[in-house]
C-alpha cells in the first residue's frame, strides 16, 4: 500500500452497495476517501460467480426501475436495466394465472391488473384496485407515517380478502422481500407495493455484481482497496491486518449488521432471512418470455423462479439457457427442487443440469414492526455506520443509506451537501 495511503479524511470500511454510494459523495465534495474491503473483490453480498459462460448471482435480489438512488448515485450512468415481461406469471390452484400490466406509464393501473388476473368476485378487485392505488399514489413520508402492523396484519385490516393476500400479494412480497410469512413491517411492505406498482421489476445486465464494479471503477483511483482486513476502529483510526494503523478524521462502517457489531460490540444485529439459489441449465427454454414465476401454493421450496437468460441473455452463452430459482430458506433436497420446477413450468426437469447452489444464511435483514428506515448512520462525530440494516433491506435502501452517510460526515466537516437536511440523532 503507497505511503500516502497511511492516512485520509474518511475511512469507509467495507465496499458494498452503502460504502461505494457513500465513497462518491464524499470524494466529489473533495473529501480524500478511502474504501477498504476484506474480500478480493467489491459487492458484498451483491455477487455473481462465474462458470462456463455462465453468470451466477449468489442471492438475486430484484430491482426496480423506480427506484429512485439508481438514478441518483454518480457512478450508475451506465447501469443498464433488464426487464421482467411487463405482468407477472402465478402458479396458484395447480396452474399458472398470466398477470399483465396495459399501461406503459408504469403507474398502479399495471400492478392492479396483475392482482385482478387472481381475484374473481368484484368486491375483491374494487377492495385491492382501491388499497393498491392509494398506495402507488400516496408520498413515500406518508407512507413511513402510517401506523405500523406485521405486513399480513395489514393488509387484512384494510379488507382485502384471504384469496387476493395469498394468491397475490404473499407471493409478490415474497420475492421483493424474502418473507413468506409477511412479518416484515406494513410500511416496509407498502414502500416494496410502491415501487413495485410505479416501475418494472428487473435485474441489472451483466449479474449483481455489475452495480458495484459500476461504482468502484467511478471512483478516483486507488480510492478502493480489496483485501484489507480491519481489525479495530475509532473516530480517528482504523487498524488493519495487513497494513497496521491508518490514521484519519472519521470512519465509516459500511459492512453488513453482524461485521459492524463485531467491530463495535452493542450495534444492533437483526434477524436475517435465508435464501438459498438453485441455478440450473435446461436443453430448451420452459418459457417463452422473460417472466417472473411465483408460487402461489406453496407446494414445495421453491419461491420464485425465471428463465434468466431470457431476461438477460448476458448472464448465459449463446444458446445455452439458466434458469434461477430462489428457495427462501435452506438447500432444499435437489429432486424435491427439480419436481417443484416441474410442477412450475409444467415440463420435465430430469435433464436439467445443477450448475450452483448458492446458500446464504444471513441474506436479507429482517423488517419486524417497530422498524426504523431510517435508523441513524451517525453514532458520534467522527464514527458513522451504514448500510441495508440501516434502511430497507433492498439495494435502494443501501444506496439510500450511503448517501444519508455521506450528508452527516460532511455536515460534521462542516462542508455544505445538497442532500435534502435530516436530523443527525444518535445511533445504537
Amino acid at each position: 500500500m503507497p505511503e500516502h495511503a497511511h492516512h485520509a479524511d474518511v475511512v469507509i470500511v467495507g465496499a458494498g452497495a452503502a460504502g461505494l454510494s457513500a465513497a462518491h459523495r464524499l470524494t466529489s465534495a473533495g473529501v480524500m476517501t478511502v474504501v477498504l474491503e476484506a474480500a478480493p473483490y467489491v459487492g458484498g453480498r451483491m455477487s455473481t460467480e462465474k462458470i462456463d459462460g455462465f453468470r451466477l448471482d449468489r442471492i438475486g435480489q430484484l430491482l426496480t426501475t423506480s427506484y429512485p438512488e439508481l438514478r441518483r448515485t454518480p457512478g450508475l450512468d451506465s447501469l443498464v436495466l433488464r426487464p421482467f415481461a411487463p405482468g407477472l406469471l402465478v402458479h396458484s390452484e395447480g396452474r399458472r394465472h398470466r398477470a399483465v400490466e396495459r399501461l406503459p406509464g408504469r403507474s398502479a393501473r399495471g400492478a392492479l391488473t396483475a392482482a385482478r388476473a387472481l381475484t374473481s368476485a368484484p368486491l375483491d378487485q374494487a377492495r385491492l384496485g382501491a388499497a393498491l392505488a392509494r398506495i402507488a399514489a400516496t408520498p413515500v413520508e406518508r407512507l413511513l407515517a402510517r401506523p405500523e402492523l406485521p405486513a399480513a396484519d395489514a393488509l387484512s385490516a384494510r379488507g382485502l380478502p384471504a384469496r387476493t393476500i395469498d394468491g397475490f400479494l404473499r407471493p409478490l412480497l415474497s420475492a421483493l422481500l424474502c418473507d413468506p410469512g409477511l412479518t416484515t413491517s406494513s410500511r416496509c411492505a407498502d414502500l416494496a407495493l410502491h415501487a413495485f406498482a410505479r416501475g418494472r421489476l428487473c435485474l441489472p445486465e451483466g449479474g449483481a455484481d455489475v452495480l458495484p464494479e459500476l461504482l468502484a471503477g467511478a471512483l478516483p483511483p486507488g480510492v478502493v482497496r480489496t483485501g484489507v482486513r480491519v481489525t479495530s476502529v475509532s473516530t480517528s483510526s482504523v487498524r488493519t491486518a495487513e497494513h497496521g494503523e491508518i490514521a484519519c478524521r472519521a470512519v465509516l462502517l459500511a459492512t453488513d449488521a453482524r461485521a459492524a457489531a463485531d467491530l463495535l460490540p452493542g450495534l444492533r444485529v437483526p434477524p436475517f432471512h435465508e435464501v438459498t439459489v438453485v441455478h440450473h441449465t435446461a436443453p430448451e427454454p420452459p418459457l417463452d418470455g422473460p417472466a417472473l414465476l411465483l408460487d402461489a401454493d406453496r407446494a414445495g421450496p421453491v419461491a420464485h423462479t425465471a428463465v434468466i437468460s431470457r431476461v438477460d441473455p448476458s448472464r448465459a452463452p449463446a444458446d445455452r439457457v439458466l434458469v434461477s430459482s430462489t428457495v427462501l430458506g435452506p438447500p432444499p433436497d435437489e429432486p424435491a427442487v427439480r419436481a417443484h420446477l416441474a410442477t412450475l413450468y409444467g415440463t420435465p426437469t430430469d435433464r436439467w443440469e445443477t450448475l450452483a447452489v448458492h446458500h446464504t444464511r444471513e441474506a436479507v435483514p429482517a423488517m419486524p414492526p417497530p422498524h426504523d428506515v431510517r435508523r441513524p448512520v451517525r453514532l458520534l462525530s467522527g464514527l458513522y455506520v451504514c448500510g441495508d440494516h440501516r434502511d430497507t433491506s433492498t439495494v435502494q435502501g443501501a444506496l439510500h443509506s450511503g448517501r444519508r452517510a455521506a450528508h452527516a460526515v460532511l455536515t460534521d466537516f462542516g462542508i455544505d451537501s445538497s442532500y435534502t437536511q435530516e436530523p443527525l440523532p444518535t445511533a445504537a
